[in-house]
């Protein structure tokens, strides 16, 4: 039987500097505890305010991994 099994987790990455860099690091730490990601999803952007700029960019990911056979 072929096919693929996943098993999600959730996480938030932040970053000053945007959006991408948060998920970028999200995955990166993710990555060095959990094996085999396979794919991600943002579910939920949102951002820190300070003095009226935007402090912090926060992004909430699923990401996938494949369960070892």
């Amino acid at each position: 039987m072929s096919g693929n099994v996943y098993r999600v987790i959730e996480v938030v990455g932040s970053s000053t500097s945007g959006t991408d860099d948060a998920i970028r690091n999200a995955i990166a730490r993710a990555s060095e505890t959990v094996n085999h990601l396979d794919w991600f999803e943002v579910t939920e952007t949102r951002g820190h305010i300070e003095d009226g700029q935007i402090a912090h960019f926060q992004v909430r990911l699923k990401i996938g991994f494949k369960i070892e056979e």
